[in-house]
């Protein structure tokens, strides 16, 4: 990575990525220019003022739908010079100046009505609601029987429907996609009025546009410029009813390379032509979310088909030298790759990860697949995971929106079993257990009441997600993106309210490799090999080890996952499978799972600040590992040492996904060196792929001058953001994390 691609505006790296046509060089400018500027929004306002005033006596739902179709139909409509697509909403924008929300709109908000229930609960302990989004949709069928389409077929169930809920949903979707179409026709009619007065070349230009966004999204798509205009414009849309961070387009190559393979075979598009219309998409996302790094809107392209085969073709190869030849974060795009993936795509998706800006993660299906299909899920679905955004594994256009909804520190419970319940910081009891480490004869019997505890957490966890779905359902109904789920409008329910066919929470169960760390230490320490007692070793735990240096060194030195020792290894496993297990076995209200997605995206300094003192050695509030990455204390013994010890996990109970970070030293990588890495990653089992190459050297210059870096890209875990724009914490992590090289 050269200071270039950091410091300045480059769009290009001298890599083996196709090129921006000077085209897409200049829009890419001038989208810059207009992200930069400040944007204000009339949503906010007009949501308030159709559901407080104009349609305040209207049932609740309609109100909802209504309200939220009153505020899209009046979205600025924007044209830009050169465009081939059509459309922009700023997600990021503000509200009009002097705006504030009426405290009567709070009454309908479904997170505080949530709040209100659990505060009523008996038992609190752990109990919250839960975050929406993370999840894709099936937005194939705009591209397919467009809008008209989706609305005949909605009229025909609504005319046989006698259920109540389903009516509403039916006609809550009806004046929805009635909005999309006046919204899109509002842009038809600025391109004629712009085309009225425009001449040669432009006109032309103009009254191409008009013929592809009079019929789509109205109209199927016929070709790949309709379709990834339909596309476009539906995206905007969800994303307008369900602005949430995460929901993301999925398997964009896959659905619409039909289109492009027909167009290609007819002579009908170039494969330059093609690449700009997906230069032009992805840079349309970039301004849509300027600055909001932490969005994170995933592409997924590459992967396996239901039957198998690969699905690899060349819009997957276009999607990945787009987002590379783009200085920006926007869209992410995370290849899938398997045993059968072109050597050409591995090739390319390797120089991704080498040259990319730190922005590539890969995805095994190999090991991703069975994991899904482990968990209940037919292959015919599990072929067809996504990621809803930082790296949430979900069958496309079939899961419910909490997908991911809360984080879990698996390490801070281990603290709080060992301490009887009580904060290892601050003494404070923080939940019921009244036992401490010394009060247990055995190992086993800890570790029972370890689990136990994560039993009740879980417990307690989709205990409060259960009643943010109610709340959801209930205040909240997603009549766009329900519509585009399988199976709400045959079961005429909102996809919070049984209508998804999958009605899985998602969490992120962080530390698991710092508690599997802790656990064996103590179990050596204490019960096997006895050089300290429970009490003894409390005590230093309780002090942060001050006055018991010698011992915090011992136990810095008994061996941990990551550096082949089958016992750490072993433990790391154990309690991998105990988080899995004990969550899974949980049941959500329409008898989903509680699915584990072991990833950190930007919570490693926050959950580790909060832990006391480890057995391993750590002293209270230092980092623990990235997923089921070795701790960096652990990295002693070289990339190979830690990936063997990976390899020994079995990671087909994580049916959400378990993310490894691997940050790599800038003056040792090459591209043969990562791409030995990688495949022996991913030969020994391992399934999500991501890290840095920048230097530590460029990371600290750009904590000393900020100024200089403003579009150095780096990894954060799940997603990449500008370094300069995280705050100090996160700066600090990803500067300090273990760098690979040969050892």
């Amino acid at each position: 990575m050269t200071n270039a691609a950091g410091r300045g505006d480059s769009r290009t790296l001298t890599s083996p990525f196709m090129p921006l046509s000077p085209r897409i060089d200049r829009f890419y400018t001038f989208s810059r220019t207009r992200a930069d500027k400040s944007h204000v929004t009339p949503r906010p306002a007009n949501l308030e003022d159709a559901f407080l005033g104009r349609y305040a006596n209207r049932p609740l739902w309609e109100r909802r739908a209504r309200a939220m179709a009153f505020a899209l139909e009046h979205e600025p409509v924007y044209l830009f010079p050169e465009e081939e697509l059509v459309g922009i909403l700023y997600q990021g924008a503000s509200p009009p100046r002097g705006y504030t929300t009426a405290a009567e709109f709070a009454h309908f908000d479904a997170g505080q009505q949530a709040r209100a229930r659990i505060a009523q609960l008996d038992d609190t302990y752990g109990v919250s609601g839960g975050a929406p989004a993370h999840i894709g949709w099936r937005w194939d069928r705009v591209l397919r029987d467009g809008i008209d389409g989706i609305m005949a077929d909605v009229r025909r169930r609504l005319a046989a429907s006698r259920d109540v809920k389903a009516k509403r949903l039916y006609r809550g979707a009806l004046v929805l996609w009635r909005a999309v179409l006046r919204w899109n026709a509002r842009h038809v009619e600025a391109l004629r009025t712009a085309a009225g007065k425009a001449t040669g070349v432009e006109k032309e230009r103009l009254k191409r546009l008009i013929a592809i966004c009079a019929r789509v999204p109205r109209l199927p798509a016929r070709s790949f410029h309709e379709a990834v205009q339909s596309f476009h414009m539906q995206h905007l849309a969800v994303m307008f009813e369900n602005p949430h961070g995460g929901n993301s387009p999925g398997r964009v190559d896959a659905l619409l390379w039909p289109y492009l393979e027909r167009d290609l075979a007819d002579g009908f598009i170039s494969r330059q032509a093609a690449k700009d219309l997906i230069d032009e998409l992805f840079i349309r996302f970039e301004e849509r979310l300027w600055k909001r790094d932490g969005w994170v809107e995933a592409i997924v392209p590459g992967g396996t088909n239901p039957d198998g085969s690969c699905a690899v073709n060349q819009l997957s190869h276009l999607m990945v030298h787009s987002i590379a030849a783009l200085n920006q974060t926007h869209p992410v795009v995370y290849p899938r790759l398997s045993r059968q993936t072109p050597e050409s795509f591995v090739d390319l998706c390797v120089n991704y990860l080498v040259h990319g800006q730190n922005r590539a993660q890969l995805y095994n299906d190999d090991v991703c697949i069975p994991a899904i299909v482990k968990a209940g899920t037919p292959m015919s679905d599990a072929a067809d995971y996504m990621a809803g955004g930082c790296m949430e594994v979900s069958v496309q256009g079939k899961a419910c929106d909490l997908n991911f909804a809360r984080t879990h520190n698996v390490a801070k419970t281990l603290e709080l079993v060992l301490n009887g319940g009580c904060d290892l910081r601050t003494g404070d009891r923080r939940t019921a257990l009244r036992r401490t480490l010394a009060d247990f004869p055995a190992f086993e019997e800890f570790y029972t009441a370890f689990e136990a505890q994560l039993d009740y957490e879980y417990r307690q966890m989709v205990r409060g997600i259960d009643i943010q779905s109610e709340c959801f359902a209930k205040y909240r109904p997603t009549f766009l993106l329900s519509s585009l789920i399988d199976d709400c409008l045959d079961r005429g329910r909102d996809q919070q309210d049984a209508g998804a066919r999958y009605h899985e929470y998602g969490f992120a169960p962080l530390g698991i490799t710092a508690a599997a760390d802790s656990l064996n230490a103590l179990k050596r320490a204490v019960f096997d090999e006895s050089f300290i007692t429970a009490g003894d070793l409390l005590a230093a735990l309780r002090a942060d080890f001050e006055g018991c240096e010698a011992l915090r060194l011992r136990l810095c030195g008994l061996p941990k996952y990551g550096v082949e020792d089958r016992h750490a290894d072993a433990m790391c496993d154990r309690v991998m499978h105990s988080v899995c297990a004990i969550a899974t076995r949980q049941t959500t209200r329409f008898s989903g799972q509680l699915k584990p997605m072991v990833f950190n995206f930007v919570w490693t300094p926050g959950a580790s600040a909060v832990l006391g003192a480890r057995a391993d050695g750590s002293r209270a509030g230092d980092m623990i590992g990235h997923g089921m990455t070795p701790q960096r204390s652990a990295m002693v013994k070289g990339i190979t040492a830690a990936m063997n010890s990976c390899a020994t996990l079995d990671l087909s109970v994580v049916s959400g996904g378990a993310t490894t970070m691997w940050d790599m030293d800038a003056e040792w990588i090459t591209f043969e060196r990562m791409k030995a890495v990688l495949t022996t990653f991913f030969a020994g089992g391992g399934m999500i792929f991501q890290g840095n190459t920048t230097s530590v050297a460029e990371l600290e210059d750009a904590l000393q001058r900020p100024q200089d870096y403003p579009h150095l890209i780096v990894r954060v875990g799940g997603y990449s953001a500008r370094f300069t724009s995280l705050d100090s914490a996160l700066q600090k992590e990803i500067v300090a994390r273990h760098r690979h090289r040969a050892v």
